[in-house]
């Protein structure tokens, strides 16, 4: 089974489903509605109609159209009219949906809705279309937030609800375009709340419903009974493509801090720990005499960084941000996500066998050191790398461990030297020979050094493993 993008292929058409918002308005607790079970058989029989009329018209459907490659038959390798079979170019369009957030066309959906769009129309519920600006579109979240101009007319919004104050069974709709056929309104339970281990996003924390999802979903509104926005329905977990009752939603306050970045400058700076963590498994919490397994090891500390200035220390275990459980490194990932820069936050931590709250602020990661890009032109296995410095902050952006240093290849020339010899971008830079990479301008000195020289030691590390070879020209 796999998680799936609610995606669908229809002859000529990409579908994809609709996406979520925000307004103006300042987050609800979501207390307007008491919650309870239903008493008898006639509170059963109540209707969402309410909720579905007060949703449906800030959601809107996103048009996009792209140039994607064609395979090619063979046949034109024989019959057509070059020596080579040549890739074909034809325009694909998909089409999602998108919640308008504020009252002046603002809008929210999936960034892989809108991935690659030359052209991009949103169709109000009333049929009316309009061109598309993209003020921000942001992969690691899988969240995109477009404008649209309508003039002075005051469009319908959703407000948003703090995901926060959701509990495991309290009931969700979700509104959408499922495989294209037009606004679709499902309904179900929240099944479970802080999803991080789906792998779909670089800030996993997924709520998770069975209120039906199906391809074309992709950027619906997951909505609670105040008809108030919770998550933004981005993926479904699914071995025939269709909906089997276990959907995922972008929770409501990420989707808010994206917004409010795309207005600002369009432009997201994110916070950063400055810290690696672990997992406490059971194991590992048998080795720190705990009770049970729970929270995170802070296993090491960037010196002078928000972590380090917070008072947090090596061995420390994390337990809660903000009162919010977590278990992972995504999870608190997630929640520094929402903050803005220069917000305060607050770590529960277990130290010395006892517990202590820690005030952190968020800072965005440094840009220190420079990039430094350098393209490598001597003679030697590294010949058509483009390298560059590891600061924190292009390690977060490249989504690296923002501890990383050192030195990373962003581009391999083709037909080079490091071409033939198999480097990737992504590759960072260990050794050369029994010396540190330690800069773009430590590696040029080095080179400098072996030239001519025709045994090569390289060390780099890929993903999680470090890989030594000997190269010789």
């Amino acid at each position: 089974m796999s998680f799936l993008r609610i995606l669908v292929l229809a002859p000529a058409l990409l579908l994809a489903a609709p996406a979520c918002g925000q307004n103006d308005s300042e987050p609800q607790t979501g207390d307007a509605l008491q919650k309870r079970a239903p008493e008898s058989v006639g509170e059963i029989k109540l209707s969402f109609a309410p909720v579905a009329k007060r949703v449906g018209p800030a959601v809107v459907n996103v048009n996009s159209t792209r140039v994607v490659n064609q395979r090619v038959s063979m046949l034109d390798f024989f019959f057509g009219e070059g020596a080579q079979p040549r890739g074909r170019q034809r325009l694909a369009q998909s089409l999602g949906s998108g919640v308008i957030v504020r009252q002046d066309g603002v809008i929210v959906t999936n960034y892989h809705v809108v991935k690659g769009a030359q052209e991009l129309t949103v169709s109000l519920p009333d049929r009316r279309e309009f061109d598309a600006e993209v003020l921000l579109a942001d992969e690691r979240t899988d969240l995109a937030v477009l404008k649209i101009d309508t003039g002075e007319e005051i469009l319908p919004t959703l407000d948003f609800s703090m995901s926060s104050n959701l509990e495991v069974g309290d009931l969700v709709m979700a509104v959408g375009n499922p495989f294209g056929v037009g606004q679709t309104v499902t309904q179900g339970i929240v099944s479970a709340l802080a999803r991080t281990d789906v792998g779909l996003t670089d800030y996993s924390f997924f709520i998770q419903t069975d209120a039906a999802i199906n391809p074309g979903n992709s950027g619906g509104a997951l909505v609670d009974l105040n008809g108030d926005l919770v998550g933004v329905n981005t993926a479904i977990f699914s071995r025939s493509g269709g909906s089997n009752g276990i959907g995922f939603a972008i929770p409501s306050e990420l989707v808010q801090r994206v917004v409010e970045s795309a207005l600002e400058d369009g432009k997201i700076v994110r916070p950063w720990l400055g810290a690696r963590l672990q997992t406490v498994t059971p194991d590992l919490a048998a080795a720190l005499d705990l009770s049970r397994p729970q929270g995170v090891l802070v296993s090491e500390i960037y010196q002078g960084g928000p972590a380090d200035e917070a008072g947090l220390e090596q061995g420390d275990v994390i337990t809660s941000v903000d009162g919010s459980e977590v278990y992972d490194e995504q999870g608190v990932r997630f929640l520094l996500a929402t903050r803005r820069i220069g917000e305060d936050a607050a770590f529960n931590v277990i130290r010395d066998g006892g517990t202590r709250e820690i005030g952190f602020r968020a800072e965005a990661a440094p840009e220190k050191p420079a990039k430094d890009e350098r393209v490598v032109e001597s003679a030697s296995p590294l010949q058509g790398l483009k390298v560059a410095n590891l600061s924190p902050a292009y390690a977060d952006e490249l989504g690296l461990d923002p501890l990383d240093e050192g030195v990373i290849v962003i581009d391999v020339a083709r037909g080079s030297a490091a071409d033939y010899f198999g480097f990737r971008p992504g590759d960072r830079l260990i050794s050369l020979g029994d010396s540190r990479v330690e800069s773009t301008r430590n590696l040029d000195r080095m080179l400098q050094r072996l030239e001519g020289a025709k045994s090569w030691p390289i060390t780099i590390e890929r993903g999680d493993r470090q890989i030594s070879r000997t190269f010789r020209l």
